[in-house]
């Protein structure tokens, strides 16, 4: 069993979304010079905003990065709900506007072709992210890895390739309310640097909870269980 990371404390979003940004750029930067070139994933949200507009103004060779999201919900960039929207307001800015973006989302007849379309997108990418953002919501989910979700074991199953899932909606009312795209703990587990950022006293309760729980179906436990290289960095400032 793998150590639950410690958990960083920051006093201030501003500290925490410093922070951040700069081992992120760092990790992105080594794998340019390394590897000419680096592919970074992250969350949609407003959580990551401030990370993404620090990173967005950093000296990087951005025209060698590529930007992809960890998940996305199964509409056209046009639509308030889009996390590429997001990407591409905040983060796809500034220095880093020369950024290659790689969007999960793609009109096709289901979200499951969808899915396979991502996939292969970040196949052709290099099919392993130099470094990930992560966000975790209340109720435990991280990237589309909704509790009770009927994909959720799937995605969560340590032994499949790196891959991109379509999640149908939750059933009897619970998460998501639309179809998502998501990529796989495999994924993850295969990265450079993962970065968990929490906000808020009560996310930190719920990792710390979610850290102590079942692998098969708690994503943050899966991630420690499957031996993700986990950072958590968090600030009380909600």
């Amino acid at each position: 069993m793998s150590e639950t990371p410690t958990i960083e404390a920051f006093a201030s979003v501003e500290t925490w979304a410093e922070a951040i940004s700069a081992r992120l750029a760092e990790t992105l930067g080594a794998a340019v010079r390394d590897h000419g070139q680096a592919l970074f994933a992250g969350p949609g949200g407003s959580t990551p905003a401030p990370v993404y507009r620090r990173l967005a103004a950093t000296d990087l060779d951005w025209s060698k990065i590529a930007v992809t999201l960890v998940d996305e919900r199964y509409v056209p960039e046009t639509s308030p709900e889009s996390n590429a929207r997001l990407i591409r307001d905040v983060l796809l800015q500034d220095k880093a506007a020369t950024a290659r973006f790689i969007p999960l989302y793609t009109p096709e007849v289901t979200v499951d072709r969808a899915a396979i379309v991502a996939a292969k997108a970040l196949a052709d990418a290099g099919g392993r992210f130099d470094a990930v953002l992560l966000g975790m919501g209340e109720d435990g989910h991280i990237c589309s890895m909704f509790p009770e979700s009927p994909t959720l074991k799937t995605l969560l199953t340590p032994t499949l390739k790196p891959t991109v899932l379509g999640v149908p909606h939750g059933r009897d009312g619970m998460a998501p309310t639309l179809e998502r795209l998501s990529i796989n703990l495999p994924y993850l587990m295969s990265a450079g640097r993962v970065i968990l950022g929490l906000k808020g006293a009560a996310k930190r309760r719920v990792f710390e909870e979610q850290a102590q729980g079942d692998p098969k179906i708690q994503p943050i436990a899966a991630l420690i269980a499957a031996g993700v290289p986990l950072e958590v960095l968090w600030t009380e400032e909600g």
